[in-house]
Formats: structure tokens, C-alpha cells, sequence
């Protein structure tokens, strides 16, 4: 199965489905500890963008200086 044919429901969702599935969340976790999740989940998405620029900034870098020594 590919990617796209696992999450292709994801579109068909109403909004009966997804009040389900963010009151099953709540049942889950608890209103106290969504917000933890959430915040946890921000600094992890953060701390890969931060790697990718400074990636992306590596790369840049060393194009501009292998241009230099031409």
C-alpha cells in the first residue's frame, strides 16, 4: 500500500467523523495533557525546521565557496 491509498480517507471526513475521533482524543488523553502534546509536538516540528535551514544553509555555503575557487 502506498502512502497516498492509506491517508486517501482522510478527505471523506465529515464533520460527525471528526467530532468523534476529537472527542476519543479527549477521553484518551485528558483535556489536561492535550495541551503538553501539543507543545511537544510544536518544539519537535521547530527543532526540524531548525536542522533543515542550517542544512540547507551548510549547502549553500559550500556551493558558494567551491564558486569562489574557480
Amino acid at each position: 500500500m502506498t502512502s497516498i491509498g492509506i491517508f486517501a480517507f482522510i478527505g471523506s471526513l465529515g464533520g460527525a467523523e471528526v467530532t468523534i475521533i476529537i472527542f476519543a482524543i479527549l477521553l484518551l488523553f485528558g483535556a489536561k495533557r492535550i495541551p503538553e502534546l501539543a507543545r511537544g509536538m510544536g518544539r519537535g516540528i521547530r527543532e526540524f525546521k531548525d536542522a533543515t535551514n542550517e542544512i540547507k544553509s551548510e549547502l549553500d555555503k559550500s556551493i558558494q565557496d567551491k564558486d569562489e575557487k574557480k
